[in-house]
């Protein structure tokens, strides 16, 4: 039985309204905490580091959190997987077809490592079927590990992703802004995530359950899309400031914190299942685009037009395969 269309437009809504409030609250947190941390006498490389990194994960996190504690893991898993095809395939095609990327030799060797291993760790995750809390305790344990030791060899040996990590900060700072101005609009900020995150859920599950689409397929591509806009944002922006490297360093970083930071929060908070779906075809484009995105930076330490190109070609035909899939359960 199909809902009246008074009620499909009230979900649309309800959706548009879930998307906004992530987008204007993803940015609010961003801006609020690393003008906070800039009052408070924290260097610009902890704050792009940790707080434009963990910030611009919050819609992520808290969509997944929320999808998982609402009785809808396909969504939460189909979120990190989703948003990590998306920042590789889409925001670094985009990014490189506008303003080709120059990638540092030291910087992607041991951030792009991280997220290469990350992603084999999710891969096996996924072929194992579930991920239980203590999976989720390794996967936070590690990514604590991982800023820490980030931290301690910057500090030791400034290189140039000190620098990356001090124009992700400037480029979501607001240095005008006062201590309690930066923390009501990270707070601000940090309830529009939580509540957009909320619509977003509820009205992606009715959807979903409306077509006939499954709520795994709803997480890879809508929900996904969704909570990547703070990143995709942050891409466009850096790239019109000529320091198209911070798209990049945030792609990087966001990839390594959805696995490791998401996917760990929430199977602690919530021991969530791997759709079967997810295991048969989307893990292995997550793979395939980290591959792809390894091998153009290795020819000439670049991602030129051409490659960002590539890259978005990749993502219209997996989201033309995954429709393709799917129609049998919306006819």
């Amino acid at each position: 039985m199909t809902a009246p269309p008074g009620d499909d437009r009230m979900t649309f809504l309800m959706l548009a309204l879930g998307l906004a409030l992530l987008l204007a609250g993803g940015e609010g947190l961003v801006r609020g905490a690393v003008a906070t941390a800039s009052r408070l006498g924290i260097s610009p490389m902890v704050a792009g580091l940790v707080l434009v990194g963990f910030g611009t994960s919050a819609p992520e996190l808290v969509t997944s959190l929320t999808a998982a504690l609402t009785g809808a893991p396909a969504i939460a898993v189909g979120n990190v997987v989703g948003s990590n095809i998306a920042n590789i395939l889409l925001i670094l095609g985009i990014t490189a077809v506008l303003f080709p990327i120059a990638v540092d030799r030291a910087a992607f060797r041991r951030d792009g490592s991280v997220m290469f291993v990350a992603t084999l760790i999710l891969v096996v995750i996924a072929l194992v079927g579930f991920v239980s809390r203590p999976v989720g305790l390794v996967l936070l344990a590690a990514v604590i590990a991982y800023v820490v030791y980030t931290y301690l060899a910057e500090r030791s040996d400034p290189g140039a992703a000190d620098g990356v990590y001090d124009e992700e900060a400037r480029e979501k700072g607001l240095p005008s802004m006062g201590l309690w101005a930066g923390l009501a609009v990270a707070g601000l900020g940090l309830v529009g995530v939580v509540v957009g995150a909320d619509l977003l859920v509820d009205s992606a599950v009715v959807l979903a359950r409306a077509a006939g689409i499954s709520e795994a397929v709803i997480g890879l591509t809508l929900v996904a899309l969704g909570t990547s806009l703070p990143e995709l944002a942050t891409a466009v922006v850096a790239g019109l400031r000529r320091h198209s490297e911070v798209a990049f360093g945030n792609v990087v970083g966001s990839n390594i914190f959805n696995i490791l930071f998401i996917l760990g929060t929430t199977a602690t908070v919530q021991p969530i299942p791997i759709p079967a779906e997810i295991v048969r075809l989307d893990i292995w484009v997550v793979l395939a685009a980290t591959l792809a995105m390894l091998v153009f930076v290795r020819t000439g330490w670049r991602l030129s037009r051409a490659e960002g190109a590539a890259l978005l070609v990749a993502y219209v035909a997996y989201l033309g395969l995954l429709a393709i899939l799917n129609l049998p359960a919306a006819a």
